[in-house]
């Protein structure tokens, strides 16, 4: 695929979802803002949080954040469903209430999606000393998409949504979300990014993610039957991820 064009004058737009993460939701703000440009926009989408969440956000005063709300709580996946269609920019990028950007994430990533259609990148962890990310992605296997897909499938492919963006041009097929992905959009635009041959993986960790009780990613191992219904939901995501590429 081409290089996106703006729909706007909006470059990056960074796709934030929050649900009551008035705890650390600000610093994760900060870090983005600090490199946003002038024609990036962060587009927030509250998913009916009961603290201080909205107002944390809004006592930015920036005027490249714009805030949504749910009126309902929907989820993580709708949610972020949701900011991705709100969004403006010709290149996207995804974002967690909880974690902090590495200094130089946004133009790493917008200039990877110069040339590819999806991007992930390495994740760290806050507090880790230096060396190699916990979950590691190499630059090596970005092409390879056939071993992609199946990494994605069995459970040893690292495609975190808060390390992740995509160009305009992909966002036909990534939206909207399959109706029965109930979790890991992450996986689902990962699986995208190599069907359509769009994928680019970063070894250098964009982010720092907290570790923490309410992360939406489980930090523990989940029971068989869990793991399964997850294979079978993914395998569904390859069926329908390979149905729009065809008819895109």
């Amino acid at each position: 695929m081409p290089a996106a064009e703006p729909a706007s004058s909006v470059r990056v737009s960074v796709c934030l979802a929050t649900h009551d993460g008035a705890e650390y939701v600000g610093q994760q703000v900060r870090s983005i803002l600090d490199q946003l440009g002038p024609t990036d926009e962060l587009v927030v989408v509250d998913d009916a949080s009961t603290d201080d969440t909205v107002s944390i956000v809004e006592s930015f005063g920036d005027r490249r954040v714009t805030m949504h709300r749910n009126d309902a709580n929907l989820g993580s996946v709708r949610t972020f469903e949701r900011a991705l269609a709100l969004a403006r920019g010709a290149y996207l990028l995804l974002a967690d209430q909880d974690d902090v950007w590495v200094a130089g994430r946004l133009e790493a990533m917008v200039a990877a999606l110069g040339s590819d259609g999806v991007v992930a990148t390495s994740v760290g962890v806050l507090g880790d000393p230096p060396g190699p990310p916990r979950w590691r992605l190499r630059a090596r296997d970005s092409h390879r998409y056939a071993a992609n897909v199946a990494a994605v499938l069995v459970g040893v492919r690292w495609y975190f949504g808060c390390a992740m963006g995509l160009r305009r041009d992909v966002l036909p097929v990534v939206l909207p979300f399959p109706p029965w992905l109930t979790e890991s959009h992450d996986l689902w635009i990962g699986l995208v990014g190599n069907v359509t041959r769009e994928m680019r993986h970063l070894e250098d960790p964009s982010v720092e993610r907290r570790l923490h009780g309410s992360n939406q990613t489980p930090l523990g191992w989940r029971s068989l039957p869990t793991i399964l219904r997850a294979r079978v939901m993914l395998a569904r995501c390859l069926v329908e991820a390979r149905r729009r590429r065809l008819h895109d």
